[in-house]
């Protein structure tokens, strides 16, 4: 601030950037600065100053399998001096710091340790979360879908037949992906997990199909490959993919013909009261009325026992048997007669047929040169 002349104050102008200078260890090639480096004990010898705890639930159907596997955990745990329990009465895991810790951060990822526990991840995998290098998201999806068939149809899409879709996903993005009931969870790098919340929110909402995000990645790693187009804008290579909305064809509803306008107004139905008016049982008596009702209440009652009796009684009714027509004995007698002199004559022009087919021409004819000996014998008889 600075006085003028008037005594009025002022104030400098802000100078942007003025402790943004550069620093000699930006522009050096060597570092990597995406590296994460392990943590070291040294850098935090005096320990947590604070007791920090995490606990979750888990499902009773994971109880048996967490009792068999926390020996594991717990050993692996103890490697950095976190402290876990498994409590099978209220169903809860719990993990805290102890005096044995020096990384600060351990106890969040023993926090996501015993989450992806809880969400059916097997134990040896889930261990891995330990490591710097490793990170879990675990994504849920139930609430991104009203419909239970959509989302159980959405979710089967983004497993793919024999579990394809989500092999290939894991393969491209690098990541451990599980989905189990409402969450999907993933491990990976923070790219990785970036790229399988996107695609999972994607296929949920319908927004894009999981096999359009594998060809983009699948096109992303190739062009990696490619040491000229590192600084190029790769959208032009990308395949580009719109949603087409197939229109339905409504059904045409039926319409009805409106009645043709009168402005005399419809007659009235005759109410309860005129009904009893008109046939005289407005002017009866309670008693007179109760008996009435109870008459034709005892009517409908003996109506419907009646037709009840003939119901039970109908099942017990023997069917009518056909009726058996009996051939007179004239009429068969003379079939039986024309049957057997059709067989006689049928018999007799079948052997005619086989002789005529069984005859040897040569011996025909030779024998028809000879004459016969009872014609010879005759012709001798009467020369004499």
């Amino acid at each position: 601030m600075e006085n003028d002349e008037n005594g009025a104050v002022q104030r400098k102008p802000k100078v942007k950037g003025k402790h943004d200078k550069p620093k000699p260890w930006d522009d050096d090639p060597n570092i990597d600065r995406w590296k994460i480096e392990k943590f070291d004990p040294s850098w935090n010898e005096g320990g947590m100053l604070d007791v920090t705890t995490f606990s979750t639930l888990f499902p009773r159907y994971r109880e048996k399998y967490l009792q068999d596997a926390w020996p594991a955990v717990k050993s692996a745990l103890k490697e950095y001096g976190i402290s876990c329990e498994l409590n099978l009465v209220e169903g809860s895991m719990t993990v805290s710091t102890t005096r044995k810790t020096r990384d600060p951060y351990i106890i969040v990822k023993a926090r996501d340790l015993i989450k992806l526990l809880s969400r059916s991840v097997p134990a040896p995998q889930a261990i891995k979360v330990l490591n710097d290098e490793m990170q879990c998201d675990i994504i849920k999806i139930s609430n991104l879908v009203r419909s239970k068939e959509k989302f159980i149809k959405r979710r089967q899409r983004l497993i793919g037949p024999n579990s394809s879709t989500l092999k290939a996903l894991e393969i491209l993005t690098g990541c451990y992906i599980l989905i189990q009931g409402n969450t999907v969870a993933s491990m990976g790098s923070f790219k990785g997990l970036k790229t399988v919340r996107r695609i999972v929110e994607d296929c949920i909402e319908n927004k894009m199909h999981p096999i359009f995000h594998i060809k983009i990645l699948m096109v992303r790693k190739e062009l990696e490959k490619d040491p000229t187009l590192a600084q190029e804008n790769w959208d032009r290579f990308l395949p580009k993919f719109k949603k087409k909305n197939v229109n339905q064809p409504k059904p045409k509803k039926s319409k009805k013909k409106k009645p043709e306008y009168t402005p005399i107004p419809p007659p009235q139905p005759p109410s309860k009261v005129d009904i009893q008016l008109a046939t005289g049982e407005y002017f009866l008596s309670d008693k007179v009325k109760s008996e009435k009702k109870w008459k034709e209440q005892q009517e409908r009652q003996a109506g419907k026992t009646a037709e009840n009796k003939r119901k039970r009684e109908a099942a017990f009714v023997p069917p009518e048997e056909p009726a058996v027509q009996h051939n007179k004995s004239d009429d068969s007698t003379k079939d039986v007669a024309a049957l057997a002199t059709s067989l006689k004559k049928k018999a007799k022009e079948y052997g005619n047929k086989k002789l005529i087919e069984n005859v040897n021409p040569e011996a025909y004819l030779a024998e028809s040169g000879e004459p016969s000996k009872k014609k010879s014998k005759k012709s001798k008889g009467s020369e004499s």
